[in-house]
């Protein structure tokens, strides 16, 4: 186990000094352990070079599952020091993130993290974490945000998308987009969602669209009218990405938007975190960020 610390963290570090000072061991006892390891592998886990060494790609996916491996270790101990007893964290999302990315992930999360016991709070109006709404939030916008510090971003595109049967019936996207019908829109005041106006603003500038076919408050009502036939729809990468993995929805034509925002896992800033709440946390930022 020394040794494979030993060899995650100079790896990680590409330095067998900033390893040693990390492990609270001497230069000397690392290049020992790095050595024994090879020997025994029958192979250079390095490439040394003056001043630096570089990790052989066996080195990077050897130390890959170690670092997961560690972070595993590291849950369970946790898990462990809190005892049997859930604690319940509540998570802040907009309602389509909850409805269409979280939910289908849940039987995964409660695994992973089996000591926390969830509250949602799924809204699309701000969820405050100074006034304590919420242990976590997963929130869409520009940061930096004054009340949370973030763990993790991912950015999204925008892109039209529709039903496999009525993008068979359209023969060029591009003609098509170049006068679009039966468009569906989520009807919202939040300017972060992007109208089709907004969208053709981007893609297309200076192009004259005519108004949606149909409107939904509800973004998850704009999916499910586009995966029915009704028409084309403002595809949300992150948020559809089920949909486009299981064919009932497509992409119409290779146009894409990227917008300003990110989506970002926030834990509070100005308040102390629960154990299992950075736990929790963690869980989401590394879903999110894969």
């Amino acid at each position: 186990m020394s040794a494979l610390l030993a060899l995650e963290a100079t790896a990680r570090h590409r330095s067998v000094t900033l390893a040693a000072a990390e492990l609270g061991v001497t230069q000397a006892a690392v290049s020992r352990h790095i050595g024994a390891l090879e020997g025994e592998l029958g192979q250079s886990l390095f490439v040394r070079r003056h001043r630096a060494i570089d990790p052989t790609p066996t080195c990077l996916a050897l130390t890959a599952s170690l670092a997961d491996s560690f972070t595993a270790i590291g849950r369970s101990i946790d898990a462990a020091r809190l005892g049997d007893r859930p604690r319940e964290i509540t998570i802040g999302t907009t309602l389509a993130f909850s409805s269409l990315w979280l939910m289908p992930r849940l039987n995964a999360f409660r695994a992973a993290v089996p000591m926390a016991k969830i509250r949602l709070l799924a809204r699309d109006s701000r969820i405050g974490l100074d006034a304590g709404e919420a242990d976590v939030v997963v929130r869409f916008g520009v940061p930096p945000f004054d009340d949370g510090r973030a763990l993790v971003r991912r950015r999204d595109v925008i892109m039209p998308v529709c039903s496999p049967a009525f993008a068979a019936r359209i023969a060029d996207p591009q003609a098509f987009l170049a006068a679009p019908s039966d468009l569906i829109e989520n009807d919202v005041t939040d300017r972060q969602w992007y109208s089709w106006a907004d969208w053709f603003a981007r893609a297309r500038p200076g192009q004259a669209i005519a108004p949606p076919a149909l409107l939904f408050n509800a973004y998850t009502d704009v999916l499910e009218a586009a995966r029915a036939g009704q028409g084309v729809a403002l595809g949300w990468g992150v948020l559809c990405e089920r949909f486009l993995a299981d064919g009932s929805l497509v992409r119409l034509g290779p146009c894409e938007v990227r917008p300003d925002g990110t989506y970002t896992v926030l834990l509070p800033r100005r308040r102390a975190s629960d154990p299992v709440a950075q736990m929790v946390a963690q869980w989401l930022a590394g879903e999110l960020e894969g």
